[in-house]
């Protein structure tokens, strides 16, 4: 077994970031404006066991002002150590989190996670969900972005229908897996299939 090189936590970032960092943000709003559709993206490579496309997503959406979660498998000495050099937020527990990382299983119960407040329903979490793929089948996804319909392989449908019951408050949920990701916000109605 080989050991982690010191500079590990060095490596993986943008290297063009005004370009690179751009071109992730406008892929990641495309993703969130057009629920379901999936989208390729590039640029990072951060330490196993995160997927390219987390990366891009932690690159281009947390700072140092960002309070970061990392659930289950996905926190690692390694990742925090990248997440310090490449990004400086700050690592935080579930309840305080802007952002949570972690495979849909570890990120459980997702209750515990901010939902904002009737008056700020925009202080609540993102959650950015490790998947093994992302396909176009399964529940079916309707609402605001969305023409008539599309569909996504959720893990399931139970949380995203309450979360969408809580509209204007609820989570946002961004999926990755591999280089792709796509977009939930909490205004999609999910359908069982």
């Amino acid at each position: 077994m080989n050991a982690p090189r010191q500079n590990d936590a060095l490596e993986g970032g943008f290297t063009e970031a005004p370009v690179q960092s751009a071109r992730a943000f406008r892929d990641v709003l495309e993703a969130m404006a057009r629920p379901g559709t999936i989208r390729r993206v590039s640029g990072a490579l951060p330490p196993a066991p995160l997927s390219v496309a987390a990366g891009v997503v932690l690159l281009t959406l947390c700072d140092g002002t960002t309070p970061l979660h990392l659930a289950g498998s996905i926190d690692r000495p390694a990742l925090r150590d990248w997440v310090a050099f490449h990004i400086g937020a700050p690592l935080v527990g579930a309840e305080g989190a802007a952002f949570a990382l972690g495979r849909w299983e570890d990120l459980q119960p997702v209750s515990r996670f901010r939902i904002g407040q009737p008056d700020y329903p925009d202080r609540s979490a993102t959650l950015i969900v490790e998947c093994d793929r992302l396909t176009n089948h399964g529940p079916s996804l309707t609402g605001p972005g969305i023409e008539t319909a599309t569909w996504l392989n959720l893990p399931e449908t139970a949380a995203f229908r309450a979360n969408r019951a809580r509209f204007p408050l609820g989570f946002d949920t961004i999926f990755t897996a591999g280089d792709r990701i796509a977009g939930l916000p909490r205004s999609t109605r999910v359908e069982a299939i």
